[in-house]
């Protein structure tokens, strides 16, 4: 069974950090203090997610359709790892014309227009 290493402790959820690297040939082992990547921050559903919208090149129809998921639920996925990442996640200014195009042709529905116009998604 193959273990990764965990971005967060899993007892305070504080970021960890590699103390030790082992090469598994040589036995060359290297001791500071190394800093994990942003992908290793991800838990599993993230990372998963992260894989889904890779192998759809980013195409949030397929992504719907893999998942089985609606449109407003991958931004804000999309949106969450963007965020664990580390990096800003601003809430774009409702674009109503962009909604009503969405569902005039049926990428949301109309409850999920809705939301989106009243700006809770």
């Amino acid at each position: 069974m193959k273990h990764e290493v965990p971005g967060n402790c899993p007892v305070c959820q504080s970021e960890v950090k590699v103390t030790e690297i082992r090469c598994k040939k040589c036995k060359t082992i290297i001791q500071g203090e190394f800093d994990l990547c942003k992908f290793c921050r991800l838990n599993d559903k993230q990372k998963y997610f992260v894989e889904v919208f890779i192998k759809n090149r980013g195409n949030i129809k397929e992504i719907e359709k893999e998942l089985g998921i609606s449109y407003p639920t991958v931004r804000n996925k999309l949106d969450e790892v963007i965020s664990v990442m580390g990096h800003k996640v601003e809430k774009p200014v409702i674009d109503k014309k962009e909604i009503l195009e969405k569902l005039k042709n049926g990428e949301i529905t109309k409850d999920e227009a809705l939301k989106l116009l009243n700006g809770k998604l």
